[in-house]
């Protein structure tokens, strides 16, 4: 698989920055093939099956020519900003005229007419609250002490056996396999975080493996970083079963020992990866296509009594890199590192020079 490239050239880091957002090596595994979606379809309520022309049945669509796109990084027309039209099929579908009902005038008489009496409605009953609602996103409270003795790297040691042992959460979760605490650099000034560990973390003890982790890596690559020069780690220390989303009451739990790890590595910025993450750490309900690119911020190190704010920015999960291959996806989250390194004071790596140069 390809990764990233860098170099040094007149005391600056150039990275490839194409590999992330601009080759399909990178952002589509190969092979992958989508369906195509046809909007007219949606009149087969109303038609019968034999009335679709069989020129609307969804087809094969082999994925795009792999290559540097260059219009990437340019401005993207108004007209261009619903996605890129190489994966929504070749040509506009061909309408499907819908059979219009005509009613029947049927003359009455004014003997077959009986009155009739409006009917009776129940009175409206209050509506119970459901039970989904006891797990909205609520603040992660700062209530585990990290003590200040030793080095970033002694003291998230310390702190994760202290949370192996001592976790209301993860000493009573019986889904997982291994305990996925979270690793790289113990003084980071970036830190990446997810909601929880998936089935090859939970299966490694390690965050951010397999497809998902890979596009993690090429998108540190992209900005200039390794990673061991980053943190990362999840909101949930254990894998939820059947990878379901965190609940309120389990990040109320096992949440405080996140906001520990961070008061020790006391990052610069710290970036959520999909909806899940930035809702729990958060605590807002709003979706990511809206929090994403947006800066917010997380309180750390109230439990210690040394309180600061750290910048908070959202942007898209990898795996959804891997679901949705379109310029405007990858322009985004190209815009949202970019942001990131801003946040750090560094500057944004330039396109390396090609191979032959």
């Amino acid at each position: 698989m390809m990764t990233a490239t860098a170099r040094i050239s007149h005391g600056r880091m150039e990275v490839e920055t194409d590999l992330l957002l601009g080759m399909d090596d990178v952002l589509l595994p190969a092979g992958l093939e989508w369906q195509a979606q046809s909007s007219a379809l949606d009149a087969r309520a109303h038609v019968s099956a034999h009335a679709v022309p069989s020129d609307l049945v969804p087809a094969r669509v082999q994925p795009a020519t792999r290559g540097f796109e260059s219009a990437l990084f340019d401005p993207l027309p108004q007209s261009a900003r619903g996605g890129d039209a190489r994966s929504v099929g070749a040509s506009a579908p061909v309408p499907v005229p819908v059979p219009v009902h005509v009613p029947v005038h049927v003359p009455v008489t004014h003997a077959s007419v009986e009155p009739k009496t409006a009917p009776q409605r129940a009175p409206l009953q209050p509506i119970e609250p459901s039970a989904a609602s006891s797990d909205l996103p609520v603040p992660i409270r700062d209530t585990v002490r990290c003590g200040s003795n030793g080095s970033h790297a002694e003291r998230l040691a310390r702190l994760e056996q202290v949370h192996a042992s001592e976790c209301p959460h993860c000493t009573t979760a019986t889904a997982h396999t291994k305990l996925v605490f979270g690793e790289g650099n113990p003084a980071a000034e970036l830190v990446f975080v997810g909601d929880a560990p998936g089935e090859t973390e939970d299966a490694v003890g390690r965050p951010f493996v397999g497809r998902a982790g890979e596009k993690l890596d090429e998108m540190i690559s992209a900005m200039g970083l390794r990673r061991s020069d980053v943190y990362i780690a999840n909101v949930l220390k254990s894998r939820p079963p059947d990878n379901r989303t965190p609940l309120a009451h389990e990040v109320e739990r096992c949440g405080p020992y996140l906001l520990a790890q961070l008061s020790i590595i006391r990052p610069k910025a710290i970036v959520t990866l999909g909806g899940p993450a930035t809702k729990l750490l958060l605590a807002t309900d709003q979706g990511i296509t809206r929090m994403r690119g947006v800066v917010g911020s997380v309180r750390l190190g109230d439990a210690d009594g040394t309180p600061c704010d750290v910048p908070v920015l959202p942007t898209f999960h990898p795996a959804y890199l891997l679901r949705n291959y379109t310029i405007e996806t990858r322009r985004q989250v190209w815009e949202d590192l970019k942001k990131a390194l801003a946040l750090l004071g560094r500057e944004i790596p330039t396109r390396a020079a090609s191979a032959s140069t």
